[in-house]
């Protein structure tokens, strides 16, 4: 049924893109004969310029994992209360531009700042072609601005790390190796609930992970606070776990496409993809080279000229 729905979600593309083309065409012979005026015939022609660039950039998400749901993770970069309001910065922008898509979310853990903005962050992304936009955001984003944390009112640079991974449902299969995992329980914080701070309920999933390539070790660890049962967080734990590990499977099969991951930054601090200048008032993205001068809209979630930017520069590494 998923697969029925996807072909004819491409049949219904195809047929309004027909119906408005064709609009179009009796637009310019009406204009001709003095029907209509000439802004008539450009909004029409605007109508369907809009659907192409839609089912474009639909078009460049033809991958499994491109249809699934994603799982965005924040982490503050050193600089203390500064970088941590600015994480608490991008996770509200990302959380605009969910809302401004339709998409749900779910903030499954937060860990506020020693003063303010947020240490860490994990949101559930839920719907279509959620991944596939927002696997360009991973990376870090750096911040320069004058600091409302600076008596001396100086301009200061602070760094946050973005890092999506694709949120698996049911349709994917996974193997996670029940000896390879351990958990520890913790008290989750925050405001409301009898058990907040009293009971429990927080848990951290701790996993063993090997690269069946290099052999190199790792451990992965999950925190999930989400609700106030035990049990409910560890179900959940252990879905943003599969996701993680699916995410190190496309990993391998992505060191193929050595053309598309030649312009990959690292996350590390100092390999920025992104920068967002606000006295200058300009957000530039260093992989594309697109940027904006309206950093308002930006911060407000207006995140669709960056994404496609980047679809459309991988689209060329694998043609």
């Amino acid at each position: 049924m998923r697969k029925v729905k996807d072909l004819r979600k491409w049949l219904n593309f195809y047929d309004e893109i027909d119906r408005l083309t064709e609009e179009v065409s009796l637009a310019v012979d009406y204009y001709k004969e003095e029907i209509i005026t000439e802004a008539e015939v450009d909004a029409a022609y605007q109508l369907a310029i809009d659907l192409f660039e839609e089912v474009e950039l639909k078009n460049m998400l033809r991958s499994e994992e491109d249809n699934l749901g994603a799982v965005l993770k924040i982490n503050a970069g050193a600089g203390g209360t500064e970088s941590q309001d600015w994480a608490s910065m991008l996770a509200r922008m990302y959380a605009r531009w969910c809302d401004k898509k339709g998409y749900k979310t779910t903030v499954t853990n937060w860990q506020d700042g020693d003063e303010a903005g947020i240490k860490t962050m994990t949101m559930q992304v839920e719907g279509e072609q959620a991944y596939g936009f927002l696997k360009s955001e991973t990376g870090v984003h750096r911040l320069v601005r004058i600091s409302p944390y600076n008596a001396q009112g100086k301009r200061m640079t602070s760094f946050a790390s973005v890092f999506v991974v694709p949120l698996v449902d049911d349709t994917i299969e996974v193997e996670v190796n029940p000896a390879l995992m351990s958990w520890d329980t913790f008290r989750s914080s925050g405001a409301g609930g009898q058990n907040v701070n009293k009971v429990e309920t927080g848990v951290r999933l701790r996993y063993r992970y090997t690269d069946p390539d290099s052999g190199v070790e790792e451990e992965i660890i999950i925190e999930n606070t989400e609700t106030r049962s035990q049990t409910d967080n560890r179900e959940n734990a252990l879905r943003l776990l599969r996701s993680q590990l699916y995410d190190k499977e496309l990993e391998r099969r992505r060191k193929a496409q050595v053309a598309v991951e030649a312009g990959k930054k690292k996350i590390e601090w100092g390999a920025q993809i992104r920068s967002y200048v606000f006295d200058d008032r300009r957000v530039k993205d260093h992989r594309t080279g697109y940027q904006t001068s309206d950093v308002t809209a930006v911060m407000d979630g207006d995140l669709d000229g960056f994404i496609k930017a980047y679809l459309m520069e991988h689209a060329k590494g694998e043609v």
